[in-house]
């Protein structure tokens, strides 16, 4: 049975004190539990010390934290973790978190599947479901950050980059953003939250007008003739729309936009593509991510050589434009872009719902 009392997670500073001023609650107590779910990452109201045993009882009586189930983790030999989260309706869901030197950067879904039906991903591939809400993508962040501070380290990035279109869903990914963004939060700076995009221009021009976030544009060809072949969605949003957009895009103390390039052998690899993309990002303040195309089950291409993406690259570079190659991070344990299902191990293998238990990180 659905639990009908309200969840206060994924609920703004500002949506709290307009919760709790109904209940004839002062403002502040807003920022105690914001602080408490966010950045003490609560989940339960027991542990809220810092406000009255009355309080307490009252909140459990009628509010909960949600927090889905991580019911499935792998660890990958790079580092990199996978969680697979079973939402409360049954849906499943992956976030990924990738440590580097100095960085640990989370990667969250937004919607269970996508609609966009990009041909070379494997999320697009299991179809749409439905979108997240904003408690469900923020308990990624929350579950990341409590795993992060139990080896004493802390979360520094967060990506919208996992499962789903988020610009398909922004009321949702704009309200997470606030917890991100709000120093009764996370408190993220704008250039730590990067949004990635299938080019959903009109969301991109509001989002971008709203929050100093960065942007991630995937453009995967020069030409809508072979883009709009592998995502379907430039036929709706072109690519000189997608580029107008980026152009437009306020940008901060010298940030750029990042132009995301999946790389398919035989085809959009050439030199020719390349100096074809380089004449259609000429005048825009952008660099380039390179990635080298990751293969799953629902895939038919395969990945570039290594000689081909340096040649890519070397064409970009040639033309005064920043570019960057992203590593493979994770693929041992389909972690890596692109790959994301939110299938579990059952689903993959026989096409079933997984076990519900709880499976602890493995080396592969």
């Amino acid at each position: 049975m659905k639990d009908a009392r309200t969840d206060l997670k994924g609920m703004s500073l500002g949506e709290l004190e307009a919760f709790f001023r109904t209940r004839g609650k002062e403002r502040y107590r807003a920022r105690q539990v914001s602080r408490w779910i966010y950045q003490k990452v609560a989940e339960e109201f027991s542990a809220m010390t810092d406000l009255s045993r009355g309080f307490r009882e009252e909140l459990v009586a009628t509010c909960r934290i949600s927090s889905p189930a991580a019911e499935i983790m792998e660890l990958s030999r790079d580092g990199t973790e996978k969680f697979l989260f079973r939402l409360e309706d049954g849906e499943a869901v992956e976030s990924v978190l990738i440590p580097e030197e100095n960085r640990r950067t989370l990667c969250v879904s937004t919607q269970a599947g996508c609609a966009l039906s990009c041909v070379f991903c494997a999320t697009g591939a299991s179809g749409f479901r439905r979108n997240m809400t904003s408690a469900e993508i923020i308990h990624q962040v929350c579950f990341a950050a409590r795993r992060l501070a139990e080896r004493g380290e802390r979360l520094t990035n967060v990506v919208f980059m996992g499962m789903g279109e988020p610009l398909e869903n922004v009321p949702e990914v704009s309200r997470a953003i606030d917890i991100l963004l709000s120093p009764h939060g996370f408190r993220l700076a704008g250039k730590r939250v990067t949004v990635s995009t299938a080019g959903i221009v009109p969301a991109m021009r509001d989002l971008a007008d709203r929050y100093p976030v960065s942007f991630a544009v995937s453009l995967n060809a020069a030409s809508d003739e072979v883009r709009s072949r592998l995502m379907p969605v430039d036929r709706k949003y072109p690519l000189r729309e997608v580029v107008a957009a980026m152009r437009g895009i306020p940008l901060r103390s010298g940030r750029k936009v990042t132009a995301e390039y999946v790389l398919l052998s035989g085809v959009n690899d050439s030199p020719a593509d390349a100096r074809s993309l380089a004449h259609l990002l000429s005048g825009t303040r952008v660099k380039v991510n390179l990635i080298s195309f990751n293969p799953h089950p629902h895939g038919n291409f395969r990945s570039p050589s290594p000689a081909s993406l340096d040649r890519f690259r070397d064409v970009l570079m040639s033309a005064g434009i920043q570019t960057i190659t992203r590593e493979r991070r994770g693929a041992d344990i389909r972690a890596a872009c692109g790959q994301l299902t939110g299938a579990s191990k059952d689903q993959r293998g026989r096409g079933k719902t997984g076990s519900r238990g709880r499976e602890e990180p493995k080396n592969p």
